[in-house]
């Protein structure tokens, strides 16, 4: 068997490889930080809330 048949397949394969890996890895991180800030905003929105109700109950 010829191995350069085999390497020039290998090689071949390398930098879609790569690609794909670095693809994965930038959505995997703008998915975390999209996570992240729903998270965020989610906690915020319902400290307002809980302020407002205060606020609302108070001014009775």
């Amino acid at each position: 068997m010829d191995w350069s048949i085999f390497w020039d397949a290998f090689l071949s394969l390398v930098p879609p490889a790569l690609v794909g890996l670095l693809f994965w890895v930038m959505m995997r991180s703008i998915l975390r930080a999209d996570r992240t800030e729903r998270k965020v905003y989610g906690e915020m929105e319902a400290k307002m809330r809980a302020e407002a109700a205060r606020t609302e109950r108070g001014g009775e």
